[in-house]
């Protein structure tokens, strides 16, 4: 889920980015809280991945911020 291309984002609506902002939000909370409680995750580099798409979202979207104003 969190492999996201930045071909992949900026094909998404404004909203739709925004809604996929949250949900890896929310994922990246549930795997600290997994983890924090001793559960382990099944793949290590989970969060790793979820960080970066999340970073990727937001960059796109600052991207269209800056072109938007010039």
């Amino acid at each position: 889920m969190a492999n996201l291309t930045p071909k992949d984002i900026r094909a998404l609506t404004p909203t739709e980015r925004q809604k996929k902002l949250e949900e890896l939000y929310d994922e990246k909370s549930s795997i600290r809280i997994e983890a924090a409680t001793g559960g382990g995750t099944e793949n290590p580099y989970r969060i790793r991945n979820v960080r970066r798409a999340i970073a990727r979202i937001l960059t796109i979207q600052h991207e269209e911020e800056l072109e938007g104003s010039k």
